[in-house]
């Protein structure tokens, strides 16, 4: 998935050197993004002659650093909550890292974590309003039986961590240095899948690091599939509408009846295809097969354009039950995919790619 997602150089005598200096390099981010301004947070109170007003939390300056470190709050907070029930049908997020990061525990930091910053804020998830329409809800109904409340997770003992607070840190890191997007509901989905290839590959030197290595690739995917995320854009040509509206322009063209039937019954691609789109058929999918649609995905050239081939397959597979059912019965089945053996699926993408 690496090579795939434009990670690693093609020439692999020059891997060694790469990767060692890209897991420096987060390093550096983890300590400039959560350990100093961490030890700040914990150090304020104790020397208060030398507190400016430039330094004090309550400095209204929209630019002052604590303003700063309160809206982070605010974007940890919903991060926090979409990491914490992640693939909830499968209990690996919940499980502890044999891999701990060693800068974020060592003792010698005596610092605010992350996990203590979500402890002690006291601001409540409704007043982040980054939610995109549509990805509010993105589990379907089937799916949706999964999901506990976050209370009921128990936080592991101080020197261990759940591989979903290492997928945290990650969003957190790549929200702060993307602050033009910062962090979507949704990310989390896209992130998922990579962390755990890493996270659980038999090479434990790709397990040590997966969470420098996930980083890298979610932000080399994030720099090609941003724009679905980002609602300025939804109705240009790079954003989402163009996008969905793609699927029933192709399935006009592969199966006019069932277009047209779906057509009939106003259902429109907004409905389904947002979610498909959006978070790369990740919840449509047990975890192995949408790793398995990811792998054919991403080693296409074109791989947005098999994104919309893959839907397009998803509805023809399904045609007869769709051509039988009224509104409701066909809504169910799109929002709560039938088929489950994604083989069938790629094949059939691949068949209308080669009669286009």
């Amino acid at each position: 998935m690496d090579i795939l997602l434009n990670y690693l150089p093609l020439d692999q005598t020059l891997w060694e050197s790469f990767l060692k200096k890209q897991r420096e390099e987060y390093s550096q981010f983890l300590k400039e993004m959560i350990i100093q301004p961490g030890i700040a947070k914990a150090n304020l109170g104790l020397s208060r002659e030398d507190v400016t007003m430039e330094d004090h939390p309550l400095n209204p300056n929209p630019d002052s650093r604590w303003n700063t470190y309160f809206k982070d709050n605010e974007i940890l907070l919903q991060i926090d909550k979409d990491v914490r029930r992640l693939y909830p049908d499968m209990a690996f997020f919940q499980r502890p890292t044999e891999y701990p990061c060693q800068l974020i525990l060592d003792p010698q930091n005596d610092y605010e974590t992350l996990r203590r910053r979500v402890e002690q804020t006291t601001l409540k998830a409704q007043t982040v309003n980054r939610n995109r329409s549509g990805v509010t809800n993105v589990s379907s109904p089937g799916k949706a039986l999964n999901l506990y409340p976050s209370n009921e997770y128990e936080v592991l003992p101080n020197g261990s961590e759940a591989h979903w607070e290492v997928v945290e840190r990650i969003l957190f890191i790549y929200a702060k240095l993307n602050p033009g997007i910062a962090y979507v509901q949704g990310m989390n989905e896209i992130v998922g899948p990579i962390y755990y290839t890493f996270a659980t590959d038999p090479n434990s030197q790709w397990k040590e690091h997966a969470e420098a290595d996930t980083f890298f690739c979610f932000t080399n995917l994030m720099s090609e599939n941003r724009d679905n995320f980002i609602k300025s854009l939804d109705d240009s040509q790079c954003g989402i509408t163009y996008k969905m509206e793609s699927v029933y322009s192709m399935l006009k063209d592969k199966d006019l009846e069932l277009y047209l039937k779906l057509e009939e019954q106003n259902i429109k691609p907004q409905y389904f295809t947002f979610r498909w789109l959006t978070l790369l058929l990740s919840q449509e999918f047990l975890l192995p097969d949408v790793i398995r649609i990811w792998d054919t995905l991403f080693s296409d050239q074109d791989r947005f354009h098999f994104l919309i081939l893959v839907c397009c397959a998803m509805l023809i597979l399904i045609r007869e039950n769709l051509l039988a059912g009224d509104f409701t019965v066909n809504m169910r089945l799109l929002q709560d995919y039938p088929i489950t053996d994604v083989h069938t699926i790629l094949i059939k993408a691949k068949e209308l790619q080669d009669n286009s």
